[in-house]
């Protein structure tokens, strides 16, 4: 069980979170947060294998969290899969350094085959 990965998932909608959780299944340790501020505390406090992150977060915006991390030596290598209803977004979020981009409303199958092909390639 030591060999879960965990993954953060970061939405400020409590259904979208449980959807994640659903879509991923029992394979993986989860930890959620409602807001940026709290996404990057627990960013800082878990170091998880993997993030999910909204755009639009209370508080501190998902496209700044991912700027944060990617600044930081600490969080920099952790993939990043940005959720969004704003597909318009995507490049600005690929190039500010996101492993992927997927538009809301997701394919649960598609969500966690990119997840399981960026966490078993790491």
């Amino acid at each position: 069980m030591n060999d879960r990965k965990t993954v953060l998932i970061c939405d400020d909608e409590p259904m979208l979170r449980e959807l994640v959780r659903a879509s991923l299944d029992a394979g993986y340790r989860f930890a959620e947060a409602s807001d940026g501020v709290v996404a990057l505390e627990l960013a800082h406090e878990l170091k998880p294998d993997a993030m999910i992150l909204d755009l639009m977060l209370p508080r501190r915006s998902g496209l700044d969290v991912l700027a944060d991390m990617r600044a930081d030596e600490r969080l920099r290598d952790i993939p990043v899969f940005v959720v969004s209803a704003w597909p318009e977004r995507r490049e600005a979020v690929l190039e500010a350094g996101a492993n992927a981009f997927i538009t809301k409303p997701f394919d649960p199958d598609e969500l966690k085959r990119s997840i399981e092909r960026i966490l078993q390639a790491s």
